[in-house]
């Protein structure tokens, strides 16, 4: 039967920046928001909120608080109380403030790579440093899975690491990290005097019904040295609502990190708060009905890479909507398949190399969109090849 999240929605007129940021005639499977309309409860809590006619200042939201200490108490056995909360518009600028409220101009913060490319950025827009430290690659035929190199992890540490950004799951190389591996890398942070940093936006996006593990719940120890960052956008598709929450069990890193935000940071506005309430409370029916969907296009995506591209190595997402495609091998005649898939195929895909060297000759592919428009890009993507 067809599924709700087969609806081929008209993005080009909406303001999206997936749709608009390119020519017409590309298919954008580049940035990470998802083609899908969004859950029921939400729009008609956004309604009401609109209905109400009255747009003032917004105060927090108690309901939320105590929604999301049951969520996480849940799903996750972590227990957090209704003052550990921080509320933001985004993910990206708590980044950007961790890295420069716990450190000093030269400081390094350290990631794994390939990833995100805001957590390489962050560190340098405060005159910070960036310390890459590149993931093992594990082979088996055509897939590929990262690993973290432990070694070359707390070899890269110096007296000047302040801040490790951890992501988990992981953007782009869709691993759900293990507790053992959680584990060893919270006992590196805290033998270093580390902070750690877990951005979790992905948290909820999980391929084969496995279980997320925040960091900060391993241990009171790890949670008191650690800010975890969620939010709803990626999991409900609206980043455009402007809301996301900090988990910061110690009281002091919660005050560092407001202080540093004050008169920086603007508050989250009414439908933020209507949206992330109505998302936790009522959308996880929804929820339940995409993952199949989203597992089934991943099981697409690799599929038709093994039938059509034998030299492109692939990864498969234990978590998020996001494949990643090495395309080293095939010497495309462009400076990078990015480009070639671009001018080519008329496709825009995440360019690689934005996440870092380790990225290089690799291309994103955002499969949360419908299966009638993933197979297009497919086959777009599939023709360029073939016109070489």
């Amino acid at each position: 039967m067809p599924s709700i999240f087969d609806e081929i929605i008209d993005r080009r007129n909406s303001g999206s920046a997936k749709w608009n940021y390119y020519d017409a005639d590309v298919l954008p499977a580049w940035v990470a928001d998802t083609d899908f309309r969004s859950p029921e409860p939400i729009l008609k809590a956004l309604h009401k909120a609109a209905d109400h006619a009255v747009f003032g200042y917004h105060l927090d939201s108690k309901v939320l608080r105590e929604t999301l200490v049951k969520r996480l108490a849940d799903r996750y056995h972590w227990q957090v109380k209704t003052t550990d909360f921080m509320f933001t518009p985004n993910l990206v600028s708590v980044l950007n403030f961790v890295s420069k409220a716990f450190t000093a101009p030269g400081d390094e913060v350290l990631m794994t790579t390939p990833v995100y490319p805001p957590f390489i950025s962050a560190p340098a827009n405060s005159d910070r440093v960036a310390t890459m430290v590149d993931m093992r690659v594990v082979q088996n035929g055509q897939e590929i899975r990262y690993e973290v190199d432990f070694d070359a992890f707390e070899a890269a540490i110096t007296p000047r690491t302040k801040v490790f950004i951890l992501c988990n799951p992981h953007n782009p190389v869709g691993r759900m990290w293990s507790q053992a591996e959680l584990e060893r890398l919270a006992a590196i942070c805290l033998r270093h005097n580390i902070l750690i940093c877990a951005d979790e936006i992905h948290c909820d996006l999980i391929m084969d019904g496995g279980q997320h593990i925040p960091m900060a719940s391993l241990s009171p120890e790890i949670a008191d040295r650690t800010i975890t960052i969620m939010s709803p956008s990626k999991t409900f598709n609206v980043p455009a609502l402007g809301l996301a929450f900090s988990v910061i069990q110690n009281e002091a890193l919660r005050a560092t990190l407001e202080k540093s935000m004050m008169g920086f940071m603007p508050h989250v506005g009414t439908f933020g708060y209507a949206g992330a309430e109505a998302a936790y409370a009522e959308c996880q029916p929804w929820l339940d009905e995409l993952l199949p969907y989203l597992r089934g296009n991943r099981d697409f995506l690799v599929a038709y890479v093994q039938e059509h591209f034998p030299q492109v190595r692939y990864t498969k997402p234990e978590a998020t909507y996001l494949g990643w495609l090495d395309w080293n091998a095939m010497n495309l005649p462009a400076e990078s398949p990015y480009k070639f898939f671009l001018e080519k195929a008329r496709v825009a895909l995440g360019d690689g190399i934005g996440f870092g060297e380790a990225g290089k000759g690799f291309t994103r592919v955002n499969y949360g969109t419908t299966r009638e428009t993933l197979t297009e890009i497919l086959e777009r993507m599939r023709a360029a090849v073939e016109s070489i």
